[in-house]
């Protein structure tokens, strides 16, 4: 049996006055890139010194204005890109670098070390403050816990005495999920009045869930309960740093802006310790898709993947929100239909707003190729086969068409499971187009006679049956007519046409016309369509009864 019983629920907070649940989000935060620290040291083989530069080229592209470049006194590799980076004057003078450190004096001290020569950077100072941590790692009772906190502000004060840049100083209360709110409020508070923030001079109070304990509207609580109890808030850039333990990274972000939160730290596609940081690129993407300007430059989420996944190892998923390689893919039948007609109908009406079911944006905005939306399995259905024969290849079949032929496809998919847009077209070819013999049109000969009662239409027609070549004629009231009688008297059969569709398949001097016929065998009761091509209207008319003949009766 499940032993559920080991654990125990997290409380939540009695805090009746959340404001939260009625706002909505407005505007993009500010993003911290933490991909270079946080990211990299959770990857199985962290990046090397031209790996991280192109990560950190990519980041700046992107539009990134603050990023977390490492933990330069935890290891030389750390201290060395972070030189590599001021020698190669590689950091824009728009953007802000971000290290972390411990509250250890010896630590801060090196930090300075590989800072200098950095015009302005963010100095993210940290120390655990849960009820958990406080017992059972460091031994230590909350003023003890609060005093490492205060004192890691003033080494860091201490030591940029030395800096001939700017520091901002940024302090995260780890295992914030876990502290009891009064008490990161006063170890918060204690470290901003160590620092002397001001309006003028703001200290960034960096929240994090560092482990995802609960709920995403109880994180918001804690962020609410916080933004409003700040002392001199106006001091205070409130930052936010969620993980994603439960699943609920995004969620738990997205309702913090609505908190208060005014910066957000993550990675791209939420690479990180565990099951991640929150994922910064499905945040901005969801604001995008709510037409809200994200403030990065995301139009081309296929560079993003290329470069992530060169850089880290790490692969995305194919399911992954707006990246995975079938997030805007549809199998299912209804889908595929529905697909079909949302963009039928939002080109007809000239819709300036995109809405289309089952796709929240245009793949296109974001450099997805549209061309793949639907893929066909056994699981598609007759909307697909009609969307994948119009979008890929211009055929608009007939409405009454798209069973017929969705048939054909689905005993193939039922044997081989998906089936390309190629070989869609090429059954298409085979069982339509090209359905040709044994009986094979070659050329006919129209002729408009008037009488005293109609106007007649008599055609010849030059056909091969069997290889044989033959010759039948017939009188009718026009070309259709006149080739379906023709075709009865010569082959003993009797025919009724149902229905007649048409349409140009290209556009300029060779364009080519499209024509499906609907035919059903008298006798029998049969019906099928027929299909034919031609530069003339009239010829591909004859090839579709043609094509149609083929299929009812050899």
């Amino acid at each position: 049996m499940l032993n559920y019983q080991r654990y125990k629920r997290v409380p939540v907070i009695d805090y009746p006055q959340r404001q939260w649940p009625n706002k909505e989000i407005e505007k993009a935060p500010i993003w911290c890139s933490v991909d270079l620290r946080d990211g990299n040291q959770a990857l199985v083989e962290p990046m090397v010194v031209e790996e991280k530069v192109e990560m950190f080229n990519l980041l700046l592209k992107l539009g990134f204005k603050e990023i977390e470049v490492g933990f330069p006194a935890a290891s030389q590799i750390e201290f060395d890109f972070l030189r590599q980076l001021v020698e190669r004057k590689l950091i824009p003078d728009d953007v802000v670098i971000q290290v972390l450190v411990q509250c250890r004096e010896h630590l801060i001290k090196r930090t300075f070390e590989a800072l200098q020569g950095v015009k302005k950077a963010i100095v993210h100072i940290y120390n655990s403050t849960s009820t958990l941590q406080r017992d059972v790692v460091f031994n230590k009772n909350m003023e003890e816990i609060k005093e490492i906190a205060v004192q890691g502000a003033e080494w860091v004060k201490q030591y940029m005495q030395g800096f001939d840049g700017e520091v901002i100083l940024e302090y995260s209360p780890e295992s914030f999920t876990g502290t009891e709110l009064e008490y990161a409020l006063e170890v918060s508070t204690a470290v901003q009045e160590a620092w002397g923030a001001t309006a003028d001079k703001k200290i960034i109070i960096n929240l994090p869930s560092t482990v995802e304990m609960t709920t995403p509207n109880v994180y918001a609580d804690q962020i609410e309960w916080m933004n409003s109890h700040f002392k001199n808030r106006e001091s205070v850039i409130l930052s936010i740093h969620p993980h994603n333990d439960r699943g609920t990274g995004i969620a738990a972000a997205e309702q913090a802006l609505l908190a208060g939160a005014d910066r957000v730290e993550g990675t791209l596609f939420g690479n990180g310790e565990r099951t991640g940081n929150v994922d910064l690129t499905v945040l901005a993407y969801n604001m995008f898709s709510q037409g809200i300007n994200p403030e990065l430059n995301i139009e081309n989420v296929r560079e993003l993947v290329d470069v992530f996944e060169r850089c880290t190892k790490m692969e995305i998923g194919p399911r992954h929100p707006y990246a995975g390689k079938l997030v805007f893919t549809a199998f299912s039948g209804s889908h595929q239909d529905a697909i079909n007609k949302g963009v039928q109908a939002m080109n007809e009406r000239k819709n300036q707003y995109w809405e289309v079911p089952y796709l929240p944006i245009d793949p296109a905005d974001i450099g997805r190729q549209y061309e793949p939306v639907v893929r066909i399995n056994s699981q598609s259905g007759k909307g697909g086969v009609a969307f994948v024969m119009d979008t890929f290849y211009g055929f608009k079949l007939p409405k009454g068409m798209h069973k017929e032929f969705a048939d054909v496809i689905q005993a193939i998919s039922e044997k081989q499971g998906e089936v390309a847009p190629e070989q869609i077209m090429q059954e298409f070819k085979d069982n339509y187009t090209e359905k040709k013999e044994p009986i094979h049109f070659r050329k006919a000969q129209i002729t408009e006679a008037e009488d005293d009662t109609a106007f007649s239409t008599a055609v010849k027609v030059r056909y091969t049956d069997h290889g044989v070549e033959k010759v039948f004629e017939g009188v009718g009231n026009g070309p259709i007519d006149a080739i379906q009688k023709g075709l009865e008297k010569e082959l003993g059969i009797e025919i009724r046409v149902l229905d007649y569709n048409e349409h140009a398949l290209t556009s300029g001097s060779a364009a080519q016309a499209a024509s499906y016929i609907h035919l059903l065998d008298v006798k029998t009761g049969r019906t099928t369509y027929g299909v034919g091509i031609s530069s003339n209207i009239t010829r591909a008319s004859i090839r579709g009864i043609f094509s149609a003949v083929n299929r009812l009766f050899y």
